[in-house]
């Protein structure tokens, strides 16, 4: 067996591989004018390593920013917009409503698609999916042409009441299909995200067409090259669920790649969390470019199907684009190892979002950057040294950052030395994290005291015993090859497809025989799907049904097996959802009725647990020692030097530094640490 997984981040790729004897890992720089390139180069040193070629290959597994980073900086398809006359300005209106409120100036997120080609058509289907009028072919084709005049490159087709009869959408689709040829991309409403809010599904068909010319060419590109090379394995993508899915899909529904990354940091600690036992997790994924945040209770990671991105403001909720396709609960911040420290036109401080990015880098990579990085001043105060970073793959040129340190952040703000300029570099970053998991816990009623926080990514170990001092946190995780980490937690994956169905009907008026009819038809389309890269005997069903008491905004979700004979049951339900409610809220209300909103179904490959005994190198006293600047101490303090190879049971106490390929784990003092029979730094707090 070797399998191989790739996730391109906006400054790192990092790519595994994985054989019967472990994993190995490389990270090279991104190449952004042509990101397959790194990964390729990554591929070919690894398989050099282990005397391997490319037909040994049995599967890749792929995440990637392309997405995200094609909405962000609007570099997608001239794409046309076919709606219910009368609604084309949909997109424009939003949710009609302001997200900073009192902001005279503000600047509302502009569409994917230009009001010229929203283009509307005469039809109507109603709310209870009955047809009012149906389109007229000729219509149809006087609006083929016009999209043939205007160059356009994907067709987004979103109808009102799509959700609840696809008709009309599956028609045009057709006719525009014989009209237009091949070489123009058609997307439906209703395949994307078959839910009610039109605002959201029109939102969700017109993003995945935008990038589906991009992500059909990159993809293909990908998969034509790695063939030519004489891989003839599997390749599959990692969605932004947690799942993984083939690559037919992964191009014919790109959207739902939007947080493909982060989403295999996520699936690594939710694995690490089953491994260790806890119960309580935090995961913080700190790459090159930004870091991630999400809460896993009992080893399963938060999820959600609504989703933004894109955001013309910072972490302002409701001015990026919605989109309704299952993903993992997260907070995205600005501030990675690459992101630039400045001083605002108030002599602030100021952390990202902007990013140096793998070219030109920090000022630290010597290779053109000249501004002051959060690795730069990582690297400014010791806290990793400029020999083996990235695996010895980059050579740092610590020369460099004292100049870019003074420059943008000593001399505007009057410190006196360049040591102190960097630590409080650090200590800003750190706050930045620790009070967006504070925000992201209060919001969803946890008490993050009680969390254990599970670090991955590249900077994830080095900011972790500071962050977890501001949050009160006793436990710190650092899985095996965290520096890897999304990319290890694609190989953690289980292959997994997601579908959802509005409903938005009182429970106690349901016709549950029709309905329990469309949600059979969604397993099986979704089994279809899962079963295309595994057995049929290996996958699992699932249903998701969501309720609520008619008037409120909160939804209890109620897990339930699908099997074949799966049916929907309302007394059954409504007795789940009381019993719920009241283990959440504390009460329940009486004499209001329910409404049952909607109902998702899963296909997922079972997966088992699947752990390996760690054995320790020959313990060893500390390679050498290095001084360190401390913020709070004013002045270097000493750290020992540990190879975490050597690391097992045995506790040794911070202050300390240890090393491996892709991070360094920066244990403070007060703090200690030991390896998990699994081979995973354990980092416990001494002193409160």
């Amino acid at each position: 067996m070797l399998r191989f997984s790739i996730d391109i981040g906006g400054t790192f790729t990092d790519v595994v591989a994985e054989t019967e004897a472990g994993l190995s890992s490389v990270k090279v720089l991104t190449t952004p004018a042509a990101p397959d390139q790194g990964a390729l180069n990554g591929v070919a040193r690894l398989l050099n390593e282990l005397g391997k070629t490319h037909a040994d290959i049995s599967a890749v597994i792929h995440g990637t920013t392309l997405v995200t980073n094609a909405l962000i900086e609007r570099r997608g398809a001239r794409t046309a917009f076919i709606t219910t006359a009368g609604f084309r300005d949909v997109l424009d209106m939003r949710y009609e409503k302001r997200f900073a409120q009192y902001d005279l100036n503000i600047e509302m997120p502009t569409s994917l698609v230009d009001r010229p080609l929203r283009l509307g058509l005469e039809e109507r289907i109603l709310a209870d999916g009955s047809i009012l009028k149906a389109p007229e072919d000729t219509e149809i084709d006087a609006l083929a042409t016009q999209i043939k005049q205007a160059d356009v490159e994907a067709v987004a087709i979103g109808f009102l009441h799509a959700y609840r009869n696809p008709a009309h959408e599956i028609h045009v689709a057709d006719r525009l299909r014989k009209t237009l040829g091949a070489d123009i991309t058609i997307c439906r409403s209703a395949d994307v995200a078959c839910e009610i809010r039109e605002y959201e599904r029109f939102s969700t068909v017109c993003a995945n067409a935008y990038v589906r010319p991009l992500m059909s060419r990159y993809l293909g590109a990908l998969e034509a090259e790695l063939k030519r090379l004489g891989f003839d394995g599997s390749f599959l993508m990692m969605l932004s669920g947690g799942g993984l899915t083939t690559l037919e899909q992964a191009m014919r529904f790109p959207i739902r790649l939007v947080e493909s990354g982060p989403a295999g940091g996520v699936a690594l600690a939710a694995h690490v969390a089953r491994e260790v036992g806890s119960k309580k997790t935090l995961s913080l994924d700190i790459g090159g470019t930004t870091a991630k945040i999400c809460f896993i209770r009992d080893g399963d990671p938060q999820t959600t199907r609504r989703f933004e991105v894109a955001r013309a403001w910072r972490d302002v909720k409701g001015s990026g684009l919605p989109v309704r396709v299952p993903t993992v609960e997260l907070v995205e911040i600005g501030a990675g190892g690459g992101s630039i420290a400045e001083v605002d036109t108030l002599g602030r401080l100021k952390i990202g979002p902007r990013s140096a990015g793998s070219d030109p880098g920090p000022a630290g990579y010597g290779r053109g950057g000249t501004e002051a990085t959060i690795t730069d001043a990582h690297l400014s105060v010791g806290n990793i040294a400029a020999e083996g970073f990235a695996g010895g793959m980059i050579s740092l040129a610590p020369q460099n950052v004292p100049a870019a340190i003074a420059k943008h952040v000593q001399t505007p703000m009057g410190i006196p030395d360049v040591e102190t300029a960097a630590a409080g570099i650090i200590e800003l970053a750190d706050e930045t994290m620790a009070n967006a998991a504070r925000v992201h816990g209060i919001e969803l009623g946890h008490d993050i005291a009680a969390f254990d926080l599970l670090v991955t990514g590249g900077g994830g170990a080095l900011h972790a015993a500071r962050i977890a001092e501001k949050l009160n946190i006793a436990r710190i995780i650092v899985p095996q090859n965290a520096g890897v980490g999304s990319a290890v937690g694609f190989l953690r994956s289980p292959v997994a497809f997601e579908s959802a169905i509005s409903v938005m009907e009182p429970l106690d008026e349901i016709d549950a025989a029709a309905l329990s009819q469309r949600v059979a038809v969604q397993l099986a389309h979704v089994r279809a799907i899962v079963e295309e890269a595994v057995p049929a005997d290996r996958v699992v069903t699932t249903a998701k049904i969501e309720m609520r008491y008619q008037g409120q905004g909160l939804e209890i979700v109620l897990e339930q097996p699908a099997d074949a004979g799966f049916a929907i049951d309302s007394a059954q339900l409504e007795a789940e959802f009381i019993t719920r409610y009241k283990a959440l809220v504390g009460f329940v209300l009486k004499d209001i009725p329910l409404d049952l909103v909607s109902v998702s179904v899963t296909a997922r490959e079972k997966r088992t647990l699947d752990t390996h005994p760690f054995t320790p190198a020959a313990p060893q006293d500390a390679i050498h020692k290095r001084q360190v600047f401390d913020l709070s101490a004013k002045e270097q303090i000493t750290y020992r030097v540990l190879d975490r190879a050597c690391l097992g049971p045995d506790v040794a106490q911070g202050p300390a530094i240890v090393t491996e390929d892709q991070t360094t784990t920066l244990v403070r003092p007060g703090w200690s640490v030991h390896a998990s029979g699994e081979g995973h730094l354990i980092l416990e707090r001494s002193v409160p």
